[in-house]
């Protein structure tokens, strides 16, 4: 696949090309992840974060107006949210107060600040277990999952440092090590997706109340909450030697799971040869937009800027299309997967490579283009 633009970066004019496509294909934000109605969720805060770090690094103010006006549509100017309903105590409804605090810091309009004090507020009354650890949703009560860890603890370490709020820094690094610690598998040295503490869950282990399998962009959500959630912890920080540590030791363990043809990885992370396991690109872009920040922050050595370069490449080739009307599409992305729920989702390996594939899924389209930033600092 070539690259063609006015950019000076490649990496800045795929991404470019990647996210117009995008925009193409929802006119408006809130239909982001196939929605019919206007919902303010993890997808919308996903893509919103990734085209205001594609605003900073190329200045197209395409990018920002077409957040700006997701914004603006879904919060009122009392500060109050469309679709928001903090009873709820989903941490996926809390991912989006970042891309506000962005804008909030650009504009310093109250109702961005106020939506953001509702995040806030929620995270100070989130039910827990009794070690402190966040509950994922109230529906999903005594469970942590570790996509859990990129909806919560990024929004809090960035509040913290905006609002000078060190409770709110040291909170998001405890649920970090709090999964890291329920969740870590010795022998793998990969995390499982969610633990119980009731272990009343079918999935839960009875003994260490951990689901069953290692779901690779479980661990792609964590990943990514590692780095950002790095960037707003103080150097003396007692704990920050112990997060980058987690983080190097996940990443090498990770890449001995890589596919060495496609440099994908596969929706269950372990089982490479099981039959009907199947590549997928989300988790890659992931754990590559992780990886390739952690050579730009000096948490990883140079050498893995090159296993990102190369698996760029393979990722161009095998899951990124462009159309014969010059439009770019992202292949291979799980829809969706989840622990319990009606339909029970009973987090056995049949049940992950149930779940369907498709194309543009923003849960890969928002971490290819944080990706390409990256990249695009490293080779500028």
């Amino acid at each position: 696949m070539s690259f063609a633009g006015n950019e000076t970066s490649p990496y800045l004019v795929i991404a470019s090309n990647v996210a117009l496509s995008d925009i193409r294909r929802n006119p408006d934000a809130w239909s982001i992840d196939f929605n019919k109605t206007p919902k303010w969720d993890y997808c919308q805060g996903l893509m919103a974060t990734a085209l205001l770090k594609l605003y900073d690094r190329n200045g197209d103010t395409l990018f920002y107006n077409y957040v700006k006006r997701f914004a603006d549509f879904m919060i009122d100017s009392t500060g109050n949210v469309r679709t928001y309903h903090v009873n709820e105590y989903s941490l996926d409804r809390v991912n989006g107060g970042k891309f506000l605090m962005e804008l909030y810091g650009k504009t310093h309009q109250q109702n961005y600040l106020k939506a953001i004090q509702l995040f806030r507020k929620q995270l100070l009354q989130q039910p827990r277990t009794s070690d402190g650890g966040f509950w994922h949703k109230a529906i999903y009560p005594h469970q942590m999952w570790l996509d859990g860890a990129y909806m919560a603890s990024p929004f809090l370490a960035q509040y913290g440092n905006m609002f000078h709020d060190t409770t709110a820094v040291s909170e998001a690094i405890h649920q970090m090590l709090l999964l890291a610690k329920h969740t870590y598998d010795l022998k793998t040295g990969l995390f499982y997706h969610a633990w119980d503490e009731s272990r009343d869950q079918r999935w839960a282990n009875p003994k260490t109340g951990q689901s069953p399998n290692f779901w690779s962009r479980s661990m792609g959500w964590y990943m990514m909450a590692l780095v950002d959630v790095l960037d707003y912890v103080p150097l003396n920080d007692p704990h920050r030697s112990e997060l980058i540590s987690i983080f190097r030791r996940l990443t090498d363990a990770l890449l001995a799971y890589q596919d060495s043809k496609t440099r994908l990885w596969h929706q269950v992370t372990d089982r490479i040869s099981s039959k009907g396991n199947y590549l997928e690109s989300s988790s890659t872009a992931m754990f590559m937009y992780a990886i390739t920040k952690g050579v730009n922050k000096g948490y990883l050595n140079l050498h893995y800027l090159t296993v990102s370069k190369e698996t760029f490449q393979r990722f161009l080739k095998y899951a990124v299309v462009k159309k014969s009307n010059g439009s770019y599409s992202i292949t291979r992305a799980c829809a969706v997967a989840g622990l319990g729920g009606t339909p029970y989702r009973d987090g056995s390996y049949q049940y992950y490579i149930s779940e369907p594939q498709r194309d543009n899924d923003p849960k890969v389209i928002g971490p290819f283009l944080m990706w390409c930033v990256e990249l695009s600092s490293a080779f500028h």
